[in-house]
């Protein structure tokens, strides 16, 4: 199965945002996609007046793996360590939708042909709206950078912008992903090693207790299963997927990942607070011993002056989070419940019109 985005859906894709105040000198958009069986090719495009790059505007082919690619390049950049790294886009799946268009072409000889072309509508109305959601993730994960004073000016980022060819960009290997899978382990391990170590700062005490309950909100209520919810009852009612509706059952899921992205921040700095604590043991014996001093305080400094740096980034990072937080949460909340109100209104005329309709006969 083939798609890409015709005109009007590219005006309304344009439209969809979550909560970026863009910078005009670097707007950047996902005009057009072309979906083909095991992935989608994205048409990055770029407008900017910065003189770091080559051209006033331009566009590129990019895929999925170019956008991790470029996530984790960010991700392990020392000099990135107090930001909020936004949260990659999750991996495009269409194979749900697939999977139901292959099993009603098989069942086809058993259905009366309304039958089928109505149920062929309502599948591609469904791969249609994943394929705009997939398009979605993808631009804001862009917008999010270039919306940000520090990662916008990323070398990494500016070459997946602006290199007007492949990326060829390679998977990761088997090896290669368990040793990601290893250095997750040890980072769950090392958080709950250094969670014993006593917050100097109320700020980013008051933040992770935040975020902590927050996420624990979310999984007793299962917000991931609720905005499926506001996806089943979009279905019951019969309604095609609109933009608006896209964009606020994607809302949850977009901020559990950042939530996320602000909690690592906050355990990259508790890892430099650890250390910096290990440092100032180790002066002390040093110092005890009358041997290797002069290491050992210079040590020191360098761990003190990455967690300073540490806490002031990510405190202007995290107030930053909170502010764009509150705000998509009142925006997407009154989109909601303005949506609910029109198809209300909607259902009211409806059955109106039954009832004048019985009493006419």
């Amino acid at each position: 199965m083939t798609s890409a985005l015709d005109e009007s859906d590219k005006e309304k894709t344009r439209s969809v945002s979550v909560d970026l105040n863009n910078d005009a000198s670097l707007l950047i958009d996902i005009p057009d996609a072309l979906c083909e069986r095991d992935k989608v090719k994205f048409t990055v495009h770029t407008k900017t007046t910065l003189s770091a790059f080559q051209k006033p505007e331009f566009s590129v082919p990019r895929q999925h793996e170019d956008f991790i690619w470029l996530h984790d390049t960010l991700v392990e950049t020392e000099d990135y360590a107090g930001l909020i790294i936004p949260p990659a886009p999750p991996k495009p799946d269409f194979e749900s939708p697939r999977e139901k268009m292959h099993k009603l072409g098989e069942g086809e000889a058993t259905m009366t042909k309304e039958e089928y072309n109505k149920m062929k509508q309502e599948l591609e109305a469904e791969y249609l709206a994943v394929f705009k959601k997939t398009v979605q993730v993808h631009e804001i994960f862009l917008q999010r950078l270039s919306s940000h004073a520090i990662l916008s000016k990323d070398r990494n980022f500016q070459i997946f912008l602006e290199y007007d060819q492949d990326l060829s960009v390679r998977r990761k290997n088997a090896k290669e992903m368990f040793g990601g899978f290893f250095k997750n382990m040890v980072k769950t391990a090392d958080e709950v090693i250094i969670s014993g170590i006593k917050e100097v700062d109320d700020f980013f005490e008051q933040e992770k207790t935040f975020l902590f309950y927050f996420t624990r909100i979310c999984c007793i209520l299962h917000l991931d299963k609720l905005s499926d919810l506001f996806e089943k009852l979009r279905k019951v009612e019969g309604r095609v997927a609109s933009d608006q509706e896209l964009k606020l059952t994607e809302l949850l899921r977009y901020y559990m990942r950042d939530i996320q992205a602000a909690k690592d921040l906050l355990y990259r700095r508790a890892r430099a607070l650890a250390d910096y604590e290990h440092s100032n043991k180790a002066l002390d014996k040093a110092r005890l011993k009358s041997k290797d001093v002069p290491q050992a305080e210079e040590h020191q400094q360098q761990c003190l002056q990455k967690f300073d740096k540490l806490s002031e980034s990510g405190k202007r990072e995290l107030t930053s989070f909170k502010g764009r937080r509150v705000v998509a949460f009142r925006k997407n909340l009154i989109e909601m419940a303005e949506l609910e109100i029109k198809h209300a209104k909607n259902n009211v005329t409806l059955l109106q019109g039954c009832i004048d309709l019985l009493k006419s006969n």
